[in-house]
């Protein structure tokens, strides 16, 4: 199935290039709070600076919501963020090959799409999924010329006339809204803006993944770097004298730049002293805090077809295993990886992972029948529970203007500087977003020490 139509920015690339080293004129103490890609691309632009840098982690690794698991030694899995979207324009892909990364890449077009009766699409049922593609495409154009903003969700049911819809085309209408728009943007149909949902831009070049993990692009970012793990940051406070960040002790600093994902800002877990700016609370009011979970389940041989990268069905309900990536072709593993998004990604995450695997296999043996083998083994995600991470990243609820994501990446005093890839208005959830907003707090920091 195809995928969004992205916009193509070659003027952010162009002045999305690593900053050169330069000398402090005069050098800063400078606490980073967040080990993620916006924390250390901001952290190692000011060291090569010449400042003094110190690296706050609450989480006893690197990375953030780039976390790559060794658990299976010849086959590292990213628990969070794996593709390169964008590859040959993207600056994260440029960052790649200057490190050598090794590649694969992977297509949304190289896809088999299964109904409910567990057999792949017709080339009747593929024109009929065409078709309310277009619908829905157009319903939604109009409704972002539309006087009100309203929930996505709410903007198709009306656009397509929902009650009238026979319940096989209103279920294949529930997978594209579930395929294309929620597990892109990892918001529920029912929060998206139907105004700004995709008021983001792309990159050129095609995605791919790191058979070796995404996790060497943070490490690469973190070499020569002050990193402190385990320091969780209770309150951050600022005058003209400097900052003060509570991490069970006091931590003195000249600025501080602030990365940590939108879910911990959201829940206010941060104390910050003055209270932060009622343009910036209302930015991290309105703006969501998505969830997509993953389930890599290993078996012992490959039972699906081995020639696509994508499969995706028509659930029973709505959002349960509606999407897989398969790993046999891109790099030789018998690994199949089931995603869920919004809505259904939240509630999964009661769940044990003896429960997880279960419907996931109820799933596939309704597609390739009762004989396939159970996993050798899991690896289960839970974004949405991790106290450090609150969700998987950022997208545009209803009510949102996209000023405000400008409104919470703007600094405060000079003193305190926000980094993170919902600051980013036009790569927000996205890993080479929160790396250029890296790169523009620290920018930022520079020019004012």
């Amino acid at each position: 199935m195809q995928r969004r139509v992205l916009l193509r920015l070659l003027g952010l690339l162009l002045a999305s290039r690593t900053l050169p080293p330069a000398q402090a004129a005069r050098p800063q103490k400078i606490l980073v709070i967040g080990a993620g890609i916006a924390g250390l691309a901001a952290a190692q632009q000011l060291h090569r600076a010449g400042h003094g840098v110190e690296v706050l982690e609450a989480r006893e690794r690197i990375g953030g919501r780039i976390h790559t698991s060794h658990l299976w030694q010849d086959a590292p899995m990213d628990l969070g963020a794996s593709w390169i979207n964008g590859f040959e324009g993207s600056p994260l892909g440029d960052l790649a090959r200057s490190i050598g990364l090794r590649t694969a890449q992977t297509r949304y077009d190289n896809s088999i799409a299964y109904g409910r009766s567990g057999k792949p699409f017709s080339a009747s049922d593929e024109q009929r999924v065409e078709q309310l593609r277009k619908r829905i495409k157009r319903v939604l154009s109009a409704a972002q010329d539309g006087a009100t903003d309203q929930s996505l969700q709410a903007a198709v049911e009306a656009g397509l006339d929902w009650d009238s819809l026979k319940m096989s085309d209103r279920s294949l209408a529930e997978l594209l809204l579930n395929s294309i728009y929620e597990h892109e943007y990892g918001g529920s149909t029912r929060e998206m803006s139907a105004w700004w949902w995709d008021d983001d831009g792309d990159f050129d070049g095609g995605d791919v993944i790191f058979p070796d993990g995404f996790g060497a692009i943070a490490e690469h970012l973190a070499k020569g770097l002050s990193i402190r793990l385990g320091q969780v940051v209770q309150r951050i406070a600022w005058d003209d004298a400097g900052v003060r960040v509570d991490v069970g002790q006091i931590l003195r600093a000249d600025r501080v730049i602030v990365s940590v994902p939108l879910g911990v800002l959201k829940a206010g877990a941060i104390e910050f002293a003055p209270k932060l700016p009622a343009t910036k609370r209302r930015a991290i009011e309105a703006l969501g805090m998505g969830v997509l979970n993953k389930c890599f389940l290993r078996f012992a041989r490959t039972f699906w077809p081995t020639d696509v990268d994508w499969i995706e069905r028509v659930p029973e309900r709505r959002g349960e295993w509606t999407e897989w990536v398969s790993f046999a072709r891109p790099t030789g593993k018998p690994v199949l990886l089931g995603f869920n998004a919004a809505d259904f990604g939240r509630q999964i995450e009661s769940s044990s992972d003896t429960q997880i695997v279960a419907g996931a296999m109820r799933a596939l043996r309704g597609i390739y029948g009762d004989a396939i083998p159970m996993p050798l083994g899991q690896q289960i995600t839970r974004w949405a529970s991790d106290p450090f991470a609150l969700g998987s990243y950022s997208f545009n609820a209803v009510g949102v203007d996209p000023k405000m994501r400008d409104d919470l990446a703007a600094s405060i005093d000079k003193r305190i500087y926000f980094a993170g890839e919902a600051s980013h208005r036009k790569h927000f959830a996205t890993t080479h977003g929160a790396y250029l907003t890296g790169l523009r707090a620290a920018r930022e920091l520079a020019a004012n020490a």
